[in-house]
């Protein structure tokens, strides 16, 4: 049976119109990604034109208010099938999970909510990860899973450069990192930590304090594979060089 290579990158970019009025996405012309997977698009596809005419088959999943939060995704090849939400009425009015159905797995785009910095938002994100994880299981029950985005937590004391300064912080407190690890523990691998076991690989820095240029960072963008695909990831990495954004591009290789 033939394989096919599949190169799929995931950025929050904070802000679709901010980065293609800059050219933020001249990157894709050298890294000719399959699937481009994008969080806090912050608009409509009525509010920038039909980009990225290598991948002709785009989604967009705009939140209820407008100008925030919202998904979209560029493939291409046509899916299958689309979804937009979980089919929760608590959790699908800010478009933060957009999954395509592809012959071979479910790629689930997604912008995980933050407990903002009082932590007000924490009992909401707690409730988020456990529907975000009983999706995830009822689409694992038809055929892969491979989910991507802006996760909003560093899993592990690794994943940032300050973790004792930062516990209990929103996006590493005890519940978020929690919530990551039962994930993980229902049959999902995390791709960049299964091939990179060193520290020093952030996906987000505050801007403000310039931290990116000193790589004080935090890495809180993923992307998450079912167990079943773990024998066709090829590569992971990170982009951190591309600018645009307070977060940096990631992305995986598989051979499907």
């Amino acid at each position: 049976m033939s394989r096919t290579s599949i190169k799929l990158i995931s950025w929050n970019v904070n802000g679709i119109r901010a980065v293609h009025r800059r050219s933020g996405f001249s990157f894709l012309t050298k890294e000719k990604p399959h699937l481009l997977c994008l969080q806090e698009v912050r608009a409509e596809q009525a509010d920038v034109g039909r980009i990225f005419p290598r991948l002709p088959h785009q989604v967009w999943y705009p939140a209820a208010r407008p100008g925030y939060s919202g998904t979209a995704t560029f493939s291409r090849v046509e899916p299958l099938s689309v979804r937009r939400g979980m089919g929760s009425r608590e959790h699908d009015r800010e478009g933060r999970v957009l999954t395509v159905e592809l012959a071979k797995m479910f790629v689930v785009n997604v912008y995980t909510p933050n407990s903002r910095r009082d932590l007000s938002r924490l009992p909401y994100r707690r409730r988020w990860d456990r529907a975000f994880l009983r999706f995830l299981l009822r689409l694992q029950s038809r055929k892969p899973v491979l989910f991507c985005g802006d996760i909003n937590v560093a899993h592990e004391e690794i994943d940032l450069a300050r973790p004792k300064q930062n516990h209990h912080t929103h996006g590493f407190t005890d519940e978020e990192r929690s919530g990551f690890s039962r994930i993980i523990s229902a049959g999902f691998v995390d791709s960049f930590r299964e091939l990179h076991s060193d520290g020093g690989h952030y996906t987000w820095w505050n801007l403000a304090t310039r931290s990116r240029e000193r790589n004080i960072g935090w890495r809180i963008d993923y992307v998450v594979v079912s167990r079943a695909l773990r024998p066709a990831l090829r590569s992971a990495f990170i982009l951190s060089r591309v600018p645009g954004s307070d977060h940096c591009p990631v992305g995986v290789t598989l051979s499907v």
